[in-house]
């Protein structure tokens, strides 16, 4: 019986090493081509400037040009299928994992399995920030809750799309709130309304949002990040001002298919934060509201498994079940 293991373990391990081999050897000889990131949002929007400055610093590491393709709308759907139906290993998906890990909560019936997406490389956190007016007389969450519970029904917040919008549901439920819901497509759109004071609430990134805080029309009254944001070390997070479900860090990264062997996973991980990892990207990356926040496969999936535990429990506040 030992006679026969031995050929049969070394035939196994020549064909591990054989897999390995040719890993390795796709991982160095790749790219081959021009290389396509697909993003979830548009032109102008904080992962869109990120994204360019990277690409045009990976085009130059690679040899072939880096190619940024916006394909927002479908509540992130339009640009995931679009990246799926390529099936090519020169095209990736860049975006905000919270554009679609709220997806099984919200989609019926998903085109996609969660399995499809895989994390390759985390590049930073968009700061998420829960605004008001100036004018409306609270200058904090707890204030704004004690608001909304004392006028039921009165207030409205701007309803995007994404996990951001999900977990803030989540949030009103869990508390007994009523707020009207008011659907934007474009949340600039909502920044615009919320500096005018047509709604009284917004869960946004500040990058969107930032103008109208520029503007003194609007005011801060939490961010959703984990720690406090180094650039607004006077704004709280949601933990700190007593509501950690509402905690939501903006990652965002890119992400390719299961096929992707595992090597070149950690070489295009590699090379894209040696491409982040720039004193001009941080720079302008902090001016538009984000913080590098570098991480390869296995860094960038635990966070998103964090994230997704956060919407779970934003999905049980409001008792709803997975469709997948």
């Amino acid at each position: 019986m030992l006679s026969m293991r031995r050929p049969l373990l070394a035939l196994a391990c020549a064909l591990a090493a054989l897999v390995f081999g040719s890993q390795l050897a796709t991982a160095q000889s790749w790219p081959q081509r021009p290389v396509k990131f697909i993003l979830t949002l548009g032109g102008g929007s904080g992962t869109d400037i990120g994204m360019r400055m990277v690409a045009d610093r990976l085009s130059k590491i690679w040899g072939h040009p880096v190619v940024i393709e916006n394909k927002p709308g479908g509540d992130a759907i339009v640009a995931i299928t679009s990246f799926l139906s390529a099936n090519d290993d020169h095209v990736f998906l860049a975006s905000p994992s919270s554009a679609f890990v709220h997806h099984p909560y919200v989609q019926q019936n998903l085109p996609y399995k969660l399995a499809d997406l895989v994390p390759i490389a985390r590049g930073w956190n968009v700061l998420i920030v829960i605004a008001v007016p100036a004018a409306l007389p609270v200058n904090s969450l707890k204030e704004l809750v004690a608001m909304a519970k004392a006028q039921p029904g009165k207030l409205n917040w701007a309803g995007t799309t994404g996990a951001i919008d999900f977990t803030f549901a989540g949030f009103l439920k869990k508390n007994s709130l009523e707020m009207a819901r008011v659907p934007y497509r474009n949340p600039q759109d909502a920044a615009n309304d919320l500096a005018t004071g047509r709604i009284e609430v917004a869960e946004a990134s500040l990058a969107t949002l930032r103008p109208q805080l520029q503007a003194g029309k609007i005011k801060l009254l939490a961010t959703t990040a984990s720690t406090r944001d180094p650039a607004y070390p006077d704004v709280p997070t949601v933990k700190e001002a007593g509501f950690p479900q509402l905690t939501l860090d903006g990652l965002v990264g890119l992400f390719g298919m299961p096929s992707t062997p595992s090597e070149l996973r950690e070489r295009i991980a590699a090379d894209f934060k040696k491409a982040a990892d720039d004193p001009t990207i941080k720079e302008r990356l902090t001016a538009t509201g984000q913080t590098l926040n570098l991480g390869g496969p296995a860094e960038f999936t635990k966070a998103i498994d964090e994230q997704r535990a956060t919407v779970a429990a934003a999905a049980k506040d409001q008792g709803i079940a997975a469709s997948q």
